[in-house]
């Protein structure tokens, strides 16, 4: 399960020590000379000492401070610097990281306090962070997780080239189609023929053929007629 916090492990936190105001003075006699000191993990940064900078000492001192995942805040401290004696300490507190981490800046006076929980006065710092830079890194890490994993592709070497695609298997000879059926003819039996002088089919009963006027019979033949055949044709076959 993926952390809901973006991880700042590696990321570089930018501080700004302007000054500080309103100090508790550890001299009687004299103008303190204070300086700062701010820890994070393994690392200690100390500004410049402020000579005769009183209880409104000026520093404007830039650092540069490596972030670690699971810290995320600062713990500064201002002490008054003694020739002779041991440094005094003035007072603390504790800089949370939250605000510069989510927006990128963060521009605020913090109250310092003495051992007895009293007020010692304040320190300013300006602070800046690189929010893009976090979230690239994050997504870039997310990314590489869920990419799934492929070997690298290998150089193909003359021996392992593909060998080259077998053809389709051929086809098998065509066949002819059957020889077709021979055509029917016209006529399977021939139609009967009507025997040389059939005479016309009979008419309807009683129906004279060709018909004639109503009452008027076929003429008869002529008395000075020949009957048939003709006598001309009866002499020629004597």
């Amino acid at each position: 399960m993926l952390s809901s916090t973006p991880s700042i492990q590696g990321q570089v936190l930018e501080l700004r020590v302007t000054g500080c105001r309103k100090l508790r003075d550890t001299e009687l006699f004299s103008r303190q000379d204070p300086y700062v000191i701010v820890e994070y993990a393994n690392t200690k940064l100390r500004t410049r000492t402020c000579t005769d900078g009183g209880r409104n000492p000026s520093f404007d001192e830039k650092f540069q401070i490596p972030l670690v995942d699971g810290l995320r805040e600062l713990n500064v401290l201002v002490w008054n610097s003694n020739t002779i004696n041991n440094d005094d300490f003035i007072g603390s507190c504790r800089v949370p990281l939250h605000k510069v981490l989510a927006s990128g800046y963060d521009d605020a006076s913090w109250p310092l306090q003495t051992r007895r929980m009293k007020s010692a006065g304040e320190v300013t710092l300006i602070m800046h962070f690189d929010v893009a830079a976090m979230k690239n890194k994050m997504g870039g890490k997310t990314g590489a997780q869920y990419a799934p994993s492929m070997p690298a592709p290998s150089a193909y070497a003359a021996s392992s080239a593909y060998p080259a695609p077998a053809g389709y298997p051929a086809a098998p000879p065509h066949q002819a189609y059957p020889a077709p059926y021979p055509a029917p003819s016209a006529y399977s039996t021939p139609p009967p023929q009507q025997p040389y002088g059939q005479p016309c089919p009979p008419q309807p009963y009683g129906q004279p053929y060709p018909p004639q006027p109503y009452g008027q019979p076929y003429p008869p033949p002529s008395a000075a007629q020949s009957p048939y055949p003709p006598g001309n044709y009866l002499m020629l076959l004597r």
